[in-house]
């Protein structure tokens, strides 16, 4: 009879860990899925960054926006014909 209570307690044992074991795995795998969500957002506002800073090169880099600002911060204009010089080989 001391045998089938051991086997018994043994199982029941085998059974208790196993379920400790399942909700360990199901918690990691909440906490990997939280993490997930929370670099996925982090990832979706570096794209819209990004996107924003693409924008706002392009503007910056306009050919017309840098000559007048050429003209308005630096005073440089575009050279006359007179003052134009064409060298020949």
């Amino acid at each position: 009879m001391s045998a089938r209570w051991l086997v018994l307690s043994l199982l029941i044992l085998v059974a208790v860990a196993s379920a400790i074991g399942v909700v360990q795995s199901r918690q990691q795998h909440r906490d990997a899925f939280a993490q997930l969500s929370r670099l996925e957002q982090a990832r979706d506002e570096l794209n819209i960054e990004f996107d924003r800073l693409q924008l706002e090169i392009a503007t910056l880099a306009d050919a017309g926006r840098i000559e007048e600002q050429a003209k308005r911060r630096l005073g440089m204009h575009a050279p006359e014909q007179a003052d134009t010089v064409v060298l020949t080989p």
